[in-house]
């Protein structure tokens, strides 16, 4: 199926800039690093405009650039993330196992930028740039206790970002820019099916077989004395439900800029959400599923009476993105050092649930897959500072506060499971000549320890709270997560 948005969970820089996935470095889904130089003052430099790469944080800054000049980098992003099982259970309320989940953040991989600006004259100035705005990726092994919940995702996305800025004055300055925003998402999903055939041999009646004292035949009603039984007799197992797609969907944003005199500047930007809708299809498959079942009277593989209640079907997803808005400032205080700071919120709020819909194929109607989220709009506030060591090099360091969007414990999904966080980085600008330097930061993220306790809601007989149709598999994923991340970014920037 075509997930829309970057809620379900990394990277793609296009064809040209090639392929890249993580685990989101920033809160929610969004990709932590959009410029190394930023990235060594932990992004508090959104009023600094140094270098095209202000096209991503205020693209009002383009009006301080002269010249035509080119940015190229690339973050590598090496993860550490550990799970700990805690009592997962079923819908049944069985255990799922202890199983936490094996090596299942990235070893590494990078995530590139490309920014580029030309002044067209005295008062316009033009540019473009191509970063990554989100992603995430986890791949947990196949019989974790909370393959009931996710198994794996995989969240890439690219923004194309044409600018230009109006320098009105000396003091004032504005920027407006559009963006083509790329995403590609897949997600793995194991399907409980002993607890579903169980359920539904219940809700029509129960089974009847010589399961009473001394071989009685007596009639089981309950569901987990259904799923002993099947269990007992190698009927069942898990199967997959596989979903993907890409979309593209268009926004903007703006900026303006303050210069109060040579040494000091403020900053104001603001991005506008992006809607996208992803179509496909959903894939289910039962492969491992064995043992034969009894159906309407009709006896059949296990693993074909999962499919006939799991078809393939054609997909959608509907997501907006948040908007942000940024305020930032920047001072030279002497002729080594420069302070800066920024405030950013991002109004994750629009992100309640991601809401998969499977259309109806031969009678069959699965429902909806309902990942709820519920997250809050949230802040992020970082300070930084430039040191001239000499003429060559320049040295960068910064440290940031960040919320998580995510209100409890029972809202955090395995899919993100996201904590508040500190980022300390330090960084570099090494010039080479006039016309060349180089850029390089190392960020260390630290994330607060975050317990996940998520209920899915749909039993996996397909019904809701409410008795609505729906597709999931109940049960509740109960654990504790241990996250740092660190960031080792590269950026060579270029004067025509």
């Amino acid at each position: 199926m075509k997930l829309k948005h970057l809620s379900l969970s990394v990277m793609i820089m296009g064809t040209a800039l090639g392929l890249a996935s993580t685990q989101a470095a920033a809160s929610g889904y969004q990709f932590g690093s959009q410029s190394v130089s930023g990235q060594g003052t932990a992004h508090a430099n959104g009023a600094e405009a140094n270098d095209p790469s202000t096209i991503f944080t205020n693209p009002a800054g383009l009006s301080r650039l002269d010249g035509t000049q080119v940015s190229a980098g690339a973050t590598l992003v090496v993860p550490h993330s550990e799970y700990t099982d805690t009592g997962s259970k079923n819908v049944l309320g069985q255990s799922t196992g202890n199983g936490n989940g094996g090596n299942f953040a990235p070893k590494a991989v990078a995530a590139p930028t490309f920014y580029l600006s030309s002044k067209i004259n005295d008062k316009f100035t033009a540019g473009i740039g191509m970063y990554v705005p989100y992603g995430a990726k986890l791949d947990y092994d196949y019989n974790w206790a909370g393959r009931y919940g996710l198994r794996s995702i995989n969240l890439q996305s690219l923004n194309i970002n044409p600018s230009i800025a109006f320098k009105l004055d000396d003091h004032h300055s504005f920027g407006f820019g559009v963006s083509a925003q790329y995403m590609d998402a897949t997600l793995n999903q194991m399907a409980d099916t002993t607890s579903g055939l169980a359920l539904k041999a219940a809700a029509s009646g129960g089974i009847t077989g010589p399961f009473g004292p001394g071989g009685a035949n007596v009639t089981l009603t309950n569901p987990s004395q259904i799923a002993a039984v099947m269990r007992a007799g190698g009927i069942g197992g898990d199967g997959l439900a596989h979903v993907e797609g890409n979309d593209w969907g268009f926004g903007w944003n703006i900026g303006y800029m303050f210069q109060l005199n040579e040494n000091t500047r403020f900053g104001l930007a603001y991005r506008s959400s992006i809607k996208q809708s992803l179509t496909g299809s959903s894939t289910w498959t039962f492969n491992n599923v064995q043992g034969n079942v009894t159906v309407g009277g009709v006896t059949l593989p296990a693993a074909v009476a999962a499919k006939l209640a799991h078809p393939d079907a054609s997909a959608s997803v509907d997501v907006t993105t948040p908007e942000t808005a940024s305020a930032n400032f920047f001072h030279q205080l002497n002729s080594k050092v420069a302070l800066m700071g920024d405030v950013t919120w991002v109004r994750n709020s629009r992100l309640q649930q991601i809401d998969i819909k499977q259309s109806t194929v031969n009678g069959v109607a699965q429902g909806d897959l309902v990942l709820h989220q519920n997250w809050k709009d949230t802040w992020r506030v970082s300070l930084g500072t430039n040191y001239q060591l000499n003429d060559a090099w320049m040295l960068r360091g910064g440290l940031a506060w960040e919320q998580s969007p995510v209100k409890d414990d029972q809202d955090r999904h395995p899919a993100i499971p996201d904590s508040d966080r500190l980022w300390l980085s330090f960084g570099a600008n090494y010039k080479i000549n006039k016309q060349s330097s180089i850029d390089l930061a190392y960020s260390f993220i630290d994330f607060k320890n975050a317990n996940v306790n998520y209920t899915d809601g749909c039993t996996p007989a397909g019904v809701s709270p409410s008795g609505a149709s729906c597709t999931g598999n109940g049960g509740t994923v109960n654990g504790t997560y241990k996250t740092y991340l660190q960031l080792v970014g590269v950026q060579y920037n270029y004067r025509f």
